[in-house]
């Protein structure tokens, strides 16, 4: 079975055969781990293309076990670009696929392939829904906040909120586009079913868990007694989607009780805590931070990590005595299922598909507007961890590698018969 997949993103290897080596520190850990089970079938040949700014035309590279198709960004993928569309039939004769899996639903690159190539074999997987999430974009800001922090750096960069928010509603009508033009679906939680079944209802909706990055199934797993007390672990903070500064208005109340609480954050330092000139070099989105911080007299207990690896991640979770997803929205957040099957206590606010990975702890989630619920729930934490639900076994079982692996050429299978 030849299998091409379409990613959004360049995968660790062929970035390397790009650059010489280096290692890549992002997201797209669930793509390893799927393509794992894949390579490692002797009747399966795996294929994977994407488009990059670090070429300027098609490259195809020989990977150990996959061969890659690089396409150059040019004029880029968030409005329909028809310089995709002949290196997209080129790749289609070289890889000669007999499943194409589109990992993504948001970017343009994708529908080129199935305007050109069309759809017969080619399934879809449901990651995030941007024409859902842009609705929750502002969750938890005025439209005063987003007026009144507007930054030069937005102006004359660009990555404002309202430019971000703005490309969110380009990319949902292609996200639209594409799931009403595709007759097969992967998703993972009935809130991504609920609105593939809204958009295109003849679709038919395949379910497959993802697999997580290797490193979080062996080694360490989380002790009350290794932690560090009073600790809040976020996995990021870039988007006002993602809710970090719900966990900075909850902190005035937390610290009432735990004055030596510290937040630390995987990811960029949005609020660029050290450089002149902040409102050249940050963003609208870490100004607003940036006013809660000073505000709440917060600026001793916020730490950046910076980009993580995976086992700088997993060394993060175990050292957090809690981990926060306070998102305004989610379908299914790798990070809470990295926490879940480390064994590391966490709350999450209800909403999107958070809640069929929260079944059986549901004491710990609240609703995104309720502050006051989430410093409560994280204080609780505090006081008595050992009174937390142990999700590892539901974590372990929903994203085992061999389970997850099997269904999803289970699901290129019966796309095939058909």
């Amino acid at each position: 079975m030849n299998v091409l997949w379409i990613t959004n993103i360049l995968l660790p290897e062929a970035k390397s055969l790009l650059q010489g080596g280096k290692e890549l520190k992002s997201s797209g850990g669930w793509l390893l781990g799927a393509a794992k089970y894949l390579i490692e079938r002797p009747d399966v040949k795996l294929s994977i293309a994407t488009v990059s700014p670090l070429v300027s035309d098609l490259k195809i590279l020989n990977g150990k076990n996959v061969d890659y198709y690089v396409l150059p960004y040019g004029r880029g993928n968030k409005k329909y670009n028809k310089e995709y569309e002949p290196l997209w039939k080129q790749i289609r004769e070289l890889a000669k696929p007999d499943i194409v899996h589109l990992h993504g639903s948001e970017f343009t690159h994708g529908l080129a392939y199935v305007k050109v190539c069309g759809t017969d074999n080619v399934v879809l997987s449901i990651q995030g829904l941007r024409s859902v999430i842009k609705n929750y974009f502002f969750s938890g800001l005025s439209l005063w906040q987003v007026l009144y922090n507007i930054t030069f750096h937005d102006i004359f960069k660009g990555g404002g909120l309202l430019s971000c928010y703005r490309d969110f509603v380009i990319l949902s009508k292609t996200e639209i586009n594409l799931i009403k033009s595709v007759s097969y679906v992967i998703g993972r939680t009935s809130w991504d079913r609920a609105h593939i079944w809204a958009i295109n209802p003849k679709a038919k909706y395949f379910f497959c868990n993802e697999t997580l990055r290797p490193e979080f199934y062996t080694g360490d797993r989380w002790s009350y007694n290794r932690c560090i007390k009073h600790s809040i672990f976020l996995s990021q903070a870039t988007n006002p989607f993602k809710g970090f500064h719900q966990v900075l208005k909850a902190m005035p109340l937390i610290l009432q009780h735990y004055p030596d609480t510290q937040i630390r954050i995987a990811g960029f330092d949005t609020i660029r805590s050290n450089v002149k000139f902040k409102s050249f070099r940050v963003s609208g989105y870490g100004n607003i931070l940036d006013k809660y911080i000073k505000r709440y007299n917060l600026q001793e207990h916020i730490t950046f990590m910076g980009t993580l690896n995976a086992y700088e991640m997993k060394k993060e979770f175990l050292h957090s005595n809690v981990f926060v997803m306070p998102s305004s929205i989610e379908n299914s957040p790798n990070s809470l299922g990295e926490a879940q099957i480390l064994g590391v206590p966490h709350v999450a606010s209800f909403v999107g598909g958070t809640c069929d990975m929260m079944v059986g702890n549901e004491h710990n989630m609240y609703r995104f507007e309720e502050i006051n619920m989430l410093a409560k729930k994280i204080c609780d934490i505090f006081k008595d961890s050992s009174k937390q639900v142990d999700m590892s076994g539901v974590a372990k079982k929903r994203h085992d590698p061999k389970r997850n692996g099997e269904q999803l050429f289970n699901i290129y299978q019966s796309i095939l018969s058909k």
